[in-house]
């Protein structure tokens, strides 16, 4: 039977409530479906929350080769372990035995104390401390060695002053002729709950909506029901479409509104520009992919082949929208497919209003890039459905 379409066959709104209401009902017989919209969402929120609670490291262990074995090895020791993010493990006797620790990744760091280090502080020479972390756990190897450099910098500096003070008395005290401030902005604490939650939530939550959306659109496909869904739909593409969206893009921008919620009011210090525009650009960011979804269901036509394309393009979000990997100096299409991702921009606009308080322009510059994602997207993907709808030898590819 040949599928036609019309635009005046029924009302606008009525095939938009006719296609929510054959989307709804699939959903309430489909549990694996409707899991994709309900509990599992909730349940990966609840389980990264749980997992960032901490909101920074505390107690990585390191290792501690001492074979000076004096008074200023002895106070180093005690100064590392009373850093916040370090808890001293394990004292190993020497390098050879502290390697084995790194490799069962029981220690993220070791610190090495060489036999001559207390004899040449007490004769006025300077003497080295090696520290090794492990740089294939970055983040944890990193902070590990961002407090061992501290400890070691803070203890040099009150022995020098006291070796000042015995050799040449208190009134040779004199401060460094150069020193540094350095004054941590927005996000003082250096919470990776704040830095790291407040971008996994949204990633996981547009995966999850541009998998159901592209689910939705190529199930009409593959099961041959596109000439029945629009019949149903009065033959309005438009209104069939977006009512499919009506489904999805509530629900997961009322997710990600709770995710906003809990990051930045009821865990963090509140938002610094504007809420709205925030909570404005969560509904933008789900739409987008929901362009994105229909995009890919109208090109390949192919279910699995279709989500295996949002598993590439969504799925690499969170590594190319320049937050956790720098994108400046990377190669050309690391560069270019960071632009070519939506949620870049949304990340740029939650930093914007979440710490910077940005200026109006900002705001609206990375509200507009995520509308032009919506309509170029949504107007390819329209015309390319149109025709695989049109087209029922496509139908029923799996």
């Amino acid at each position: 039977m040949a599928t036609t379409l019309s635009g005046t066959a029924t009302g606008f709104v009525a095939s938009l409530r006719g296609s929510a209401r054959r989307e709804w009902q699939f959903l309430c017989h489909s549990p694996w479906d409707m899991a994709l919209i309900s509990w599992i969402p909730w349940l990966t929120m609840i389980l990264f929350a749980a997992m960032f609670y901490s909101a920074v490291p505390r107690a990585l262990p390191v290792a501690v080769v001492d074979d000076s074995r004096g008074p200023v090895s002895r106070e180093l020791i005690r100064a590392l372990d009373a850093a916040p993010a370090l808890e001293v493990r394990a004292h190993p006797l020497d390098l050879h035995q502290a390697w084995p620790l790194v490799r069962a990744m029981r220690v993220d760091a070791v610190i090495h104390i060489p036999a001559d280090t207390d004899d040449q502080i007490q004769r006025g020479q300077p003497a080295t401390v090696f520290a090794f972390y492990n740089a294939a756990l970055t983040t944890a190897g990193a902070t590990a060695f961002r407090d061992i450099d501290a400890a070691v910098k803070n203890l040099s500096g009150r022995i020098v002053l006291e070796h000042t003070a015995l050799q040449q008395g208190v009134d040779k005290l004199k401060p460094a002729p150069v020193s540094s401030q350095v004054t941590v902005l927005f996000n003082p604490a250096r919470s990776f709950e704040q830095f790291l939650l407040g971008l996994l939530l949204p990633a996981v939550l547009h995966l999850m909506l541009c998998v159901a959306v592209t689910s939705a659109c190529c199930r009409e496909l593959r099961d041959g029901t596109a000439g029945r869904w629009l019949e149903q739909c009065g033959g309005n593409l438009p209104g069939a479409i977006l009512g499919k969206w009506l489904i999805y893009i509530p629900v997961f921008s009322l997710y990600g509104f709770a995710a906003v919620l809990w990051v930045s009011v009821i865990r963090g210090d509140g938002i610094a520009g504007s809420l709205m525009a925030l909570l404005t650009g969560q509904v933008l960011l789900y739409t987008a992919y929901a362009a994105i979804g229909l995009l890919l269901a109208g090109v390949i036509r192919n279910m699995g082949t279709a989500l295996s394309g949002v598993g590439l393009y969504a799925g690499t979000s969170l590594a190319f929208c320049g937050a956790t990997f720098p994108i400046d100096g990377a190669s050309l299409f690391a560069r270019i497919w960071h632009y070519l991702l939506p949620f870049t921009s949304y990340v740029k606009l939650d930093a914007a209003e979440r710490y910077l308080a940005a200026p109006a322009a900002v705001t609206f510059t990375h509200l507009g890039a995520l509308v032009l994602f919506i309509l170029i997207p949504g107007a390819i993907g329209y015309h390319a459905y149109r025709r695989a709808v049109l087209d029922p030898s496509t139908w029923g590819q799996r």
